[in-house]
């Protein structure tokens, strides 16, 4: 009976251990888990903001380009501008250049017809006088 008194005394005593430190044990763990998530919460919150600055420098980056951009087309815009100016001015002479040219064509026709007119008259009047 002794033996077996002791026996579950002992029996009673781990049991009562394992009672004891089972809630111990499950709190360490669900502090050791929660360490671990506040941890892992953490590391993406940090990621998440470095992602964030990340984005922040690409959109400062693309915001500066898209100025130079448009400082490049604004630039362009103008340059296109003066050379349309330029060219409706080289074409307004070119046309006007064209009708002097085109009048003077039909100046000189008339005056070769003129000329040839006289030429003819004169021939006429050298023959008459060399009739007479």
């Amino acid at each position: 009976l002794q033996k077996e008194l002791l026996k579950y005394k002992q029996e009673a005593r781990n049991l009562q251990g394992i009672k004891d430190i089972s809630p111990q044990d499950a709190l360490q763990q669900r502090l050791i888990q929660q360490d671990a998530s506040v941890l892992q919460l953490k590391q993406e919150l940090l990621r998440a903001n470095m992602d964030k600055e990340e984005l922040h420098n690409q959109n400062v980056d693309l915001q500066r380009k898209l100025e130079e951009r448009n400082r490049l087309l604004a630039e362009y815009k103008k340059e296109l501008c003066q050379k349309d100016r330029h060219l409706q001015q080289h074409q307004t002479k070119l046309d006007e250049m064209l009708r002097q040219l085109s009048e003077a064509s039909y100046q000189q026709v008339d005056l070769e017809r003129e000329l040839e007119h006289k030429e003819a008259l004169l021939a006429h009047c050298m023959k008459r006088e060399a009739e007479e």
